[in-house]
Parts: structure tokens; sequence; C-alpha cells
């Protein structure tokens, strides 16, 4: 536990401090809000969110049934847009995900070398669920701005499938229409998320010191990375069991791809449509998008000595393959995919 404790910070407080004090510099210049410097950050966003859709979608949702999946669950989230429609859509993946024909092939990962007594992670599964279960009732007895914010993130955090990316849709839900953060600032902390080393959950870090300073940042923090402590402890005893589950795989491939629909219904709202307002920010967010994908496409080419021999337009075509621009899917084990994306 200790190690665990000593990863976290030092992967996540880097970024988390700097982006504390974006939101102090945002706060502190209010009458810049909607001018260019913003108007950049927005288009920026648009550009890392349209990727991160292409790239996930490319691993999460590769055939005809998950693509399908994952656009039904775009439309739902769309059409209720509240919590309460992201997690039928998430239900709606699982389910689908168990009529999907499972991946009989063997898991050839090696055995993780960690080990958690039963007790301890049937306790941190009680306190998982329990959380999430009891922090909303607790809000009807006690009427706490805090409590309702820790509440939020926690869920935010604890509703997370595929990678960091799908946080954006989860914390704009909860954060936007409560009145804590305008859409505004949201895109501004999460175009400046993009720049700084660490996780993408240290948005909330950025979040909470716009809502309430540093100290509700450091409440925000711990609320959307607690549950993924409590989830890890206590999968650990029982993830040998769970990764050779087929229908647990089917599930979770089902899932993933309801969380592709999730980053698609995100991206048209709130980053496109507070994004792009006119011909100009359409323009830099095209721009953006470009730089990102060359740079992407120079970073896979580079890594292969075969593939700097190739022509620009070779380089192109392996883009279009590495990053979900093709047909081509690549092989994916829905267990053991998540850690591999950015948090």
């Amino acid at each position: 536990m200790g190690g665990a404790l000593a990863a976290w910070a030092g992967f996540t407080l880097p970024s988390a401090v700097l982006l504390i004090l974006f939101a102090y510099s945002v706060v502190g210049l209010e009458s810049l809000i909607g001018t260019g410097w913003l108007s950049g950050l927005k288009a920026a966003a648009v550009a890392v969110v349209d990727l991160a859709v292409a790239s996930m979608a490319r691993s999460l949702a590769p055939d005809r049934p998950r693509a399908t999946l994952a656009v039904a669950a775009a439309i739902l989230a769309l059409s209720i847009p509240s919590t309460w429609g992201q997690l039928a859509a998430i239900a709606l993946g699982g389910l689908v995900g168990l009529a999907l024909e499972p991946d009989l092939s063997p898991d050839a990962d090696a055995a993780l070398p960690l080990s958690v007594r039963p007790r301890v992670a049937v306790i941190a599964l009680l306190a998982f669920f329990g959380l999430l279960l009891l922090l909303p009732l607790a809000q009807t007895v006690v009427a706490s701005p805090g409590l309702a914010q820790f509440a939020a993130f926690y869920r935010a955090g604890a509703l997370v499938f595929g990678g960091g990316h799908v946080v954006l849709p989860l914390l704009q839900a909860e954060v936007v229409p409560t009145g804590w953060v305008s859409h505004d600032a949201f895109l501004a902390g999460y175009g400046a998320a993009q720049a700084v080393p660490g996780p993408l959950f240290t948005f909330a870090a950025y979040l909470g010191a716009v809502i309430g300073g540093w100290g509700m940042a450091l409440v925000c923090l711990i609320a959307v990375f607690l549950p993924s402590f409590l989830l890890v402890m206590g999968a650990l005893p029982f993830w040998e069991a769970l990764r050779r589950t087929p229908r647990i795989q089917a599930a979770l491939k089902g899932v993933n791809a309801a969380v592709v629909g999730l980053l698609l219904a995100a991206l048209y709202t709130p980053v496109w449509t507070a994004g792009i307002t006119s011909a100009r920010d359409f323009a830099l967010a095209l721009t953006a998008f470009l730089s990102a994908f060359y740079v992407a496409v120079a970073a896979v080419a580079g890594r292969n000595p075969e593939r700097r021999r190739r022509p620009r337009l070779g380089a192109a075509l392996v883009g279009r393959r590495e990053f979900g621009m093709g047909r081509r899917s690549a092989s994916y084990s829905a267990l053991a995919s998540v850690p591999r994306n950015r948090p």
C-alpha cells in the first residue's frame, strides 16, 4: 500500500500542482474569458478529443457490432444529458457485450506478482460500492456543498472505463449543469491538462481549485482517485479468475465500446458546441488536429527503422493504420487494455 501511495504521489502531484496554479490564473483573469487565448485552448481540446475518439474507436470498437454499440451509446447519452444517461449507456454496453461472441483464446499474460489478503479485498470492495451508493443518500440528509462535490468526483472516478479521456463527459455532467464550473473554464482546464505531464485525472484538481481553492482541489483529487485504489485492492485476489472468464471479457468489451460512444457524445457537446463557434475556431481546431496527428505519425514511424525509410505518403498510410483511420483491427484483451490507457 505504501508503494502504491508513493507511486501515485510521484506520478500525480506535479501535474496537479501545475493545474491548480493554472486554475488560479483563470480565476484571477476573469476579464480574459472569451478572448483569444481561451478560444485557442478550447480549439485544442476539440483536436485532442477528436484524436482520442479515433484512437479509442480503433482499439475498443474495431468491428461492426461494437461500432454500432458505440453510436447507440452516444445517442443515448445525448438524449439523456445527465449522469443517468451515461450509466444507462454503460449498462447497455455490458448487456450487449454479454450477447457478443466471447473470446475463447487463451490469455498468455503472466500472472500478477501481487497479493492482497481476501479479507482486505472484501473490505475494499465493500467500501467502493458502499461509498458509491451511500454518498448520494448522505447528500439528501446533509446539505453540504463539500459533500456534494466529493460525491460527484468519487462517482466520476468510479464509473470510468477505458482510459482517462472518458472522465471528461462524466465530470462535465457533474460540474457544469450544477454551476460549479462554467463551460469556458471547464474546456480551458481540459486544454491545459493536455499540456502537463501525468494522468488526465489530475484535471479534477483544476476543477476543485476553480470551485473552492486549493483545499477543494485536494478533496476533488482524492475523491476521483479513491475508487481506483479501492477497486484495485478489491480485485487483485480474484483477478486471475476474472481475466480468464470469457463472459466477463465479453461484457467489458461491450462496456468499453459504450465508453467510446460517451466520448463521442462529449466531443459533440460540450467540446464542439462550446469550442467551435466561428470559422476561425474551426480552422484553429483543424490545424491543431493535423499538427497532433503528424506528431503522432512521426512518433510511430520513428519507433521502426523500416518505417523511417518510407516516403511521406507511406508514413501517412502508417498513421492511417495505427491511429484508427483504417479498417485493420488489432488484437485486444478487454481486461488487459485498461492499464494501457492513460488514466
